[in-house]
């Protein structure tokens, strides 16, 4: 997408699989939020951990224990890049980056990918689900990560699916050698072919708080 898209996003649509069109281009802007940490209450009972043991000893019902959350070396194993930029985020766009978290987990890319997939997305779309913008569209560029049926990603209905969008670029990013080990805004180049390949490394900072907080 073009440098100046922050100027206007489409209206918040009403359901994460419906695609946003033309209609209520509005700016964003401000600081997003960032996963704070809350102390447990000291009367809380036993913690995950210890109410399992306990039922497994005494015959009773097994506790699932709340997964940790991931922390920052797994997410952002090489550091950032440069200046980093954060947007606010509303209801649609945090069921997008859950649709992209649930289809890194599938596919098997883990935390990482999750990363650098909500991070492409926070570049391409803001992470709101685009529909074909008429004079704005870059060329035929739709959906979570503006890909483009012409190129061979899908039909405009799949793009515009959070789930196949997310499962088709982590599929691409799979098939990219050594992707792990690559910076963010490379690995995610790679997969998009934009014409700005280091506007992703922006986000990663913000896409790291989004996979810890969502994971």
């Amino acid at each position: 997408m073009k440098d100046d898209f922050t100027r206007w996003l489409p209206a918040i649509a009403k359901n994460r699989r419906t695609a946003l069109s033309i209609a209520g281009v509005a700016a964003l802007g401000g600081l997003a939020f960032g996963p704070a940490a809350v102390a447990a209450p000291v009367s809380a009972g036993p913690h995950g951990g210890a109410v399992a043991a306990i039922d497994l000893a005494t015959g009773g019902r097994t506790t699932e224990v709340p997964a940790e959350k991931p922390g920052r070396d797994e997410l952002v194993p090489h550091g950032v890049e440069g200046a980093q930029s954060r947007i606010p985020l509303d209801d649609a766009q945090l069921a997008n980056a859950r649709a992209i978290i649930e289809e890194a987990k599938k596919t098997g890319v883990g935390k990482r990918g999750a990363v650098i997939g909500i991070a492409t997305s926070l570049q391409e779309s803001k992470l709101y689900n685009l529909g074909h913008l008429g004079a704005y569209n870059d060329h035929d560029s739709q959906g979570l990560f503006q890909q483009r049926p012409s190129s061979g990603w899908g039909t405009p209905d799949q793009v515009t699916d959070p789930e196949y969008a997310s499962q088709a670029f982590f599929e691409a990013l799979k098939n990219v050698p050594g992707w792990q080990e690559l910076p963010l805004t490379t690995a995610a180049q790679t997969v998009q072919v934009s014409a700005f390949p280091y506007a992703y490394a922006q986000w990663e900072e913000q896409a790291a708080d989004i996979v810890q907080q969502l994971w």
